[in-house]
């Protein structure tokens, strides 16, 4: 989504041409709603790549230079132009200017997914940039209000919660849950308070655990002293990203969690 911002801001000084995917039939790289903004010098989004995109910018090109008022195009993804997609696209060319700001960024925005990620450790610094350019709404807490950096992205709420897991409470429903702060009995504390959501109101699709098997194993007997049901542990997810990334670094972690975040929209 870091592109949308620059876009616009190019607009403030510059005409464009929105290039838009209306249409698709059968294998194609992007689907309909896919947006790009064409400058005369340089572009910001994409609509696939490869031929397909090189003929869509030359078009958006010859528009803006007034050579041309076809607003319409219609490709076939074979051999004509070097792509073996075998799909057809039809796209629609819109000139853009200063004026337009309010309505392309209510058009191009995509919807975010609320997210409360618990932890400002190493990790947690590491997800919330790798979560920027992701459609998620983050909401970033920790119980030290002195632990968030002073390079946080933009649109990252950072809230100081003490006791942490009071934060539990107002999440947005369909929140997505990532919990990883700085000690275990806080990382508990917020599990429990996650179960007791969920045994009340069932709105958060997705609650992760940063830890070994060994850790979610101690976590499992703990919650059950606690009278949690095998079925209500089982909707905590332990250990967290996606199988086969087996790296420790922060931002492979972040990258093998992003990928499963987005698994679950």
């Amino acid at each position: 989504m870091n592109w949308i911002e620059q876009a616009l801001k190019r607009l403030n000084t510059e005409q464009a041409v929105l290039v838009t995917v209306n249409a698709t039939q059968g294998s194609v790289p992007r689907g309909p709603g896919t947006h790009m903004l064409v400058f005369v010098n340089g572009e910001l989004g994409t609509i696939g790549g490869g031929h397909l995109e090189f003929q869509a910018l030359s078009h958006a090109r010859r528009l803006l230079a007034g050579q041309t008022e076809q607003t319409a195009l219609r490709q076939v993804l074979g051999p004509s132009l070097g792509q073996c997609c075998g799909g057809v696209v039809e796209l629609t060319m819109e000139r853009v200017d200063a004026a337009d700001m309010a309505r392309l960024r209510t058009l191009l925005m995509p919807p975010r997914t609320p997210l409360a990620l618990f932890g400002g450790g190493h990790v947690g610094k590491a997800l919330v940039h790798t979560l920027a350019s992701l459609p998620f709404a983050v909401r970033w807490i920790d119980s030290r209000d002195e632990i968030f950096p002073a390079d946080v992205p933009k649109d990252v709420d950072c809230e100081h919660s003490n006791p942490v897991q009071a934060a539990v409470a107002d999440l947005a429903a369909g929140s997505r849950v990532l919990i990883m702060s700085f000690s275990h009995a806080e990382d508990l504390d917020i599990v429990v308070a996650c179960l007791k959501r969920l045994r009340a109101q069932d709105d958060l699709p997705f609650v992760g655990l940063i830890g070994s098997q060994t850790k979610w194993a101690t976590f499992r007997h703990r919650l059950e002293d606690r009278g949690f049901t095998a079925e209500e542990i089982a909707r905590i997810t332990c250990p967290i990203g996606v199988p086969g990334i087996t790296g420790k670094e922060p931002e492979v972690i972040a990258v093998a969690v992003a990928a499963q975040l987005l698994q679950t929209l």
